[in-house]
């Protein structure tokens, strides 16, 4: 596929690292030469550099014979006139873009074809409300996933010593647990993947990602780790954009505060939210976190757009007794440093916006997809297509269909029915098929294996 991606930063280097190596055509636009130079020394890619929004660099970057175009510079109102050009000038097919502000989503069918010509436009802020709002409606998870418009969730969580299933085989999971749908999809022990099977023993420490109905995962997760009392008082650092969303939509069910560190916007959005509290400080002030109970806050979250002071101020609240600290942290290379004995839980905002894209992206008929370990791994819900006879998967027992090692199916979905899957499990036309891959260099295979015309 021939793809152009606007924006040399975080959103579109992070993008461009996880097609790269899917035998996409794609050319990286921006306006900054040592960004492309970068990337150019890294990857098989071609470079153009100007401005994004511009007719010129666009046919330069080949956009007449492009069938993708993803605009995720960081100013809004050029990915809106970059997918404009695309549109008009080029009839580029599908068009994506990273819009930010809050204000644009407030005037319903402002993004279509008749208005600004975007087929799928990417809110990194909404995507991190959306997260955050799932890690706090289950505690003591580092992830909650959705599959199948929500009847289907992966979680997650550390396996604390304590939990009746820590130190025992998985297959007791089912003989404990009889009547719930739920699959143990992987585990990282040492920042390794294991695949699991029924004799696979949950160590004290390991990460396990285990998929359920929606309903079940709160019964699931006290498996796996002491029963976590609900969340009741939170606390942000930073009043950006990220900061007023996720208070707007937590503050009805929560006690929110939120510390800005600028006086000005701190009285703007205390202007715009109804009941949460709005502090002008610094996170990192000792005084100011005893100050407000920080020893009684059960979530300290740190989301402002400083990735070291994050780091630092969610270090601080767990030092002075915060029950669960998060840091927000756009570097990776933060992600992958930063001791979880000081801070519970790293959100990278590139990750989730990727996750995001890459649905739209992928070949093949994808409802959904997440890029898991900073990349390293990925959850597909495929849907099937096909006939039994030239389909490599319809209508053919799992114990006999060639799936790729290091995939784990994980659950399927027919039309309301969420079904376990077994060795003897038929999978028919149009079932949602949920996978883990352990190695994103998978998903070309798995495209193949899931091609209705068997090719």
């Amino acid at each position: 596929m021939k793809i152009i991606i606007l924006g040399a930063g975080q959103v579109g280097s992070s993008l461009l690292a996880s097609l790269a190596s899917e035998k996409n055509d794609i050319v990286m636009v921006d306006i900054r030469h040592d960004l492309l130079q970068k990337l150019q020394d890294r990857f098989d890619i071609r470079t153009v550099q100007g401005n994004a929004a511009h007719p010129s660099v666009l046919q330069q970057a080949g956009a007449a014979e492009a069938e993708m175009l993803v605009a995720a510079t960081s100013d809004d109102e050029t990915n809106m006139l970059a997918c404009s050009m695309a549109d008009i000038i080029f009839k580029v097919p599908r068009k994506i873009a990273r819009v930010r502000a809050i204000e644009y989503f407030s005037f319903p069918g402002l993004f279509s074809p008749e208005t600004i010509p975007i087929d799928y436009v990417i809110s990194p802020e909404r995507i991190i409300t959306q997260f955050i709002q799932r890690l706090l409606e289950y505690p003591g998870a580092t992830q909650v996933l959705d599959f199948a418009e929500g009847r289907v969730r992966m979680a997650s969580v550390r396996a604390i010593r304590g939990g009746p299933m820590v130190g025992r085989e998985i297959r007791e999971l089912h003989q404990h647990m009889p009547n719930f749908h739920t699959r143990i999809a992987a585990i990282f022990r040492g920042g390794q993947p294991i695949v699991p099977n029924g004799s696979t023993v949950i160590n004290h420490g390991d990460d396990v990602f285990f998929l359920a109905s929606a309903e079940e995962i709160k019964d699931v997760m006290p498996e796996l780790r002491h029963t976590e009392k609900p969340y009741k008082r939170l606390i942000f650092a930073g009043g950006g954009h990220v900061g007023k969303r996720v208070a707007q939509a937590l503050e009805n069910d929560y006690q929110v505060k939120v510390i800005e560190r600028d006086p000005g916007r701190a009285r703007k959005i205390a202007g715009q939210l109804g009941r949460t509290t709005v502090l002008v400080g610094d996170a990192s002030d000792k005084e100011l976190m005893l100050s407000e109970n920080i020893e009684s806050t059960d979530v300290f979250c740190a989301i402002t757009n400083n990735d070291e002071a994050n780091i630092l101020s969610a270090m601080l609240a767990k030092r002075l007794g915060c029950r669960r600290v998060i840091s927000l942290v756009n570097n990776d290379a933060y992600a992958d440093i930063v001791d979880t004995s000081h801070v519970d839980l790293v959100i990278s905002p590139q990750q989730a916006t990727i996750s995001a894209l890459l649905r739209y992206i992928r070949r093949g008929d994808i409802a959904q997809v997440y890029s898991l370990r900073h990349g390293a791994c990925e959850a597909l819900e495929m849907v099937a297509h096909g006939e039994p006879g030239v389909s490599r998967v319809i209508g053919v027992p799992l114990s006999e269909i060639d799936i790729p090692e290091g995939v784990v199916m994980g659950a399927l979905v027919r039309g309301d029915e969420v079904l376990q899957v077994h060795h003897d499990t038929i999978i028919e036309d149009g079932d949602h098929v949920i996978m883990f891959l352990l190695d994103k260099k998978l998903i070309p295979a798995v495209e193949r294996l899931f091609n209705a015309a068997g090719a």
